[in-house]
């Protein structure tokens, strides 16, 4: 475990210096509580994010050594800069009509007017992220050609609706539009526009990873390797996308628990580096083989959290309902997988077949 978790073990440290002597220079005689509200955040941040882990290691599994390394590397800048820290000065900017650069100055010295403006947003960014991980529910299950189930009369209900050309979509906008249709009426065409958004982007990343997939397999040295090479940059790009809305819920509601943007930053960017861990420590120990129902578990999770990121342009939820459900759903699956394993070992002892 130790030589997984090492590094973020390092810069869990580092980040929680960090927090203190930030704390200490804005408000002198807070060192310790911003390190305790860092590790708060880390800890929600990786609750939320552990269907991501396995989501990001089922992906890996597919990858090159090289692209992997690049998801450790460029992903985590990504992660840690680009979403926790560079995504919501974004968005605000654009709602509130300034540069960056401005709103970067009022996130440090105005808290309230940044997380007023970053609130008022909140609808459209939970759509989007919503829509898109609905769209990866849905891709997980409409499947006829899985075998595996883990809650069985309905997961193989499900699969029989891959039968049925695009009604993945045709629910998802139903979802949408049942969404578009409760929010408050300035919220309405933002709401459909995002949601839309969110599901043009899921469709045009798995589309073309898939038509790459495909190309990989034409036995041309000379297209092969272009096509791995293309394919490892949509994956990458793929589980960006993935962790970006994962992301979304966590940094809005960070601002339940604290107002300023730096320590937001320090405690997401531990939690989003303990995940990164994790993802490799699920694909180098083959996890997802040896635990049967994890993939399924942690998709019912996206499933739960992209219907609770809708719910919540309506009702404000608190952060344990959206972090519990998850790790309901991981645990139990993780729990299942353990029986099954023991059935298995049992039978094999007993010298019968595996589907006794």
């Amino acid at each position: 475990m130790l030589e997984y978790f090492l590094e973020s073990y390092i810069l869990t440290a580092v980040g929680l210096i960090c927090a203190f002597f930030w704390g200490e220079h804005v408000h002198p005689g807070t060192g310790y509580a911003c390190i305790l509200i860092a590790l708060i955040l880390g800890a929600l941040e990786i609750s939320l994010s552990f269907d991501n882990a396995v989501v990001n290691a089922m992906k890996l599994e597919k990858m090159s050594h090289q692209w992997r390394h690049r998801f450790l590397t460029w992903g985590i800048i990504i992660a840690v800069f680009g979403m926790r820290l560079l995504f919501p000065i974004l968005v605000v900017s654009i709602f509130a009509k300034s540069s960056m650069i401005e709103v970067a100055k009022i996130a440090l010295t105005d808290v309230d007017k940044y997380a007023y403006y970053l609130h008022e947003t909140h609808d459209p960014i939970v759509t989007f992220g919503g829509m898109f991980l609905i769209m990866l529910f849905f891709n997980y299950f409409f499947n006829h050609k899985k075998e595996v189930h883990w809650i069985k009369p309905l997961e193989i209900w499900l699969a029989h609706l891959d039968h049925i050309r695009g009604f993945d979509i045709f629910i998802s906008l139903l979802a949408l539009l049942a969404t578009q249709y409760v929010v408050p009426a300035a919220e309405k065409i933002p709401v459909l526009i995002a949601g839309i958004s969110g599901i043009i982007t899921y469709l045009a990343i798995d589309g073309f990873t898939y038509y790459l997939e495909k190309r990989e397999q034409i036995k041309l040295n000379s297209c092969e390797v272009k096509a791995a090479g293309c394919t490892g940059f949509v994956s990458f790009i793929y589980l960006e996308l993935i962790d970006a809305s994962f992301s979304l819920d966590g940094v809005l509601g960070a601002f339940a628990i604290s107002k300023d943007i730096i320590i937001i930053s320090i405690g997401l960017a531990i939690g989003a580096i303990f995940v990164r861990s994790l993802t490799i420590m699920l694909v180098e120990k083959k996890t997802l083989k040896q635990f049967l129902y994890l993939e399924h578990g942690a998709h019912w999770a996206i499933g739960a959290l992209a219907c609770l990121m809708l719910v919540s342009t309506v009702k404000e939820l608190p952060e344990i309902v959206t972090g519990g459900i998850g790790l309901v759903f991981i645990i139990s699956s993780l729990i299942s997988s353990i029986k099954h394993n023991r059935k298995m070992e049992r039978l094999l002892a007993e010298g019968k077949p595996e589907n006794a």
